[in-house]
């Protein structure tokens, strides 16, 4: 057995399936049991059509903005296919995490705020102060926050949108997870956004709700952890950004008063 601040705890991840391996390796480094159950799963847009035609004019935008690494990613054939590669000069990204994505893909100037892995942090940039007459693509994921292209527009930008997936909540069966919970199992729970959160009590209902309450939750932002204490779990920590925010986190907390 691998010793570690994490060893013999079961650590619940909820990230989608093809997005989970780097969180659970992190987890098993620190002699943890990651538990995989999923309560998000990445879909192709409604409609493809539509954010093909939206991509062919990307080349026509001041600025495109990336949301997230998997806009980056589900984005990028569409890029690949209607331009051959790149067709600006600079990108937008929230998050250093997408930024990171956008550089794989051979984008070599991309603003990102140092430091944070929100949409707030990006409108800091004093880049983004003056947008008037200037015109923005926002690429994401189908719904979500309307700070970025709400507050660009308040800015004098014209913003579209390039929504290139959906968000949609696996059809999972929780009686193994809830049966392995009441045994212990599980020491703790990551989540990685409201919607992940809700998904997983949605998914748990009735019988795990109890569980949830009162297992510590780790979420790698203050709203995703405000959101967790509204609905009710009593010990919520809100960690640093990304997997290694959420490893960081766990680490510190079981490896201190907790241990």
């Amino acid at each position: 057995m691998v010793a570690g601040p994490l060893a013999g705890r079961g650590i619940l991840v909820t990230r989608p399936a093809d997005q989970a391996d780097g969180l659970a390796g992190r987890i098993a480094d620190l002699g943890g049991n990651p538990i995989l159950f999923p309560t998000l799963e990445i879909a192709p847009p409604a409609d493809p059509v539509v954010l093909a035609q939206v991509i062919g004019g990307l080349a026509s935008y001041d600025l495109a903005v990336f949301v997230s690494p998997t806009s980056v990613e589900r984005a990028w054939p569409d890029i690949l296919e209607r331009h051959g590669g790149w067709p600006h000069a600079v990108a937008a990204a929230v998050g250093q995490a997408t930024a990171r994505v956008l550089a794989d893909h051979g984008v070599r100037r991309v603003l990102v705020a140092e430091g944070s892995a929100d949409s707030e942090g990006l409108l800091a940039l004093d880049a983004l102060a003056d947008m008037a007459g200037r015109s923005v693509l926002i690429v994401r994921g189908e719904g979500g926050r309307e700070l970025i292209a709400d507050t660009l527009r308040a800015r004098g930008a014209r913003v579209d949108y390039a929504e290139c997936y959906r968000r949609v909540r696996p059809a999972a069966d929780p009686a193994p997870l809830i049966a392995l919970w009441r045994e212990g199992g599980v020491a703790a729970v990551t989540v990685t956004s409201r919607e992940v959160f809700a998904n997983l009590a949605t998914l748990l209902g009735e019988d795990g709700a109890p569980l949830l309450c009162a297992t510590p939750l780790f979420a790698p932002h203050a709203r995703i952890a405000e959101a967790a204490r509204a609905w009710g779990v009593a010990e919520v920590v809100a960690s640093g950004p990304g997997d290694a925010g959420l490893a960081a986190g766990l680490a510190d907390w079981f490896n201190g008063r907790h241990g």
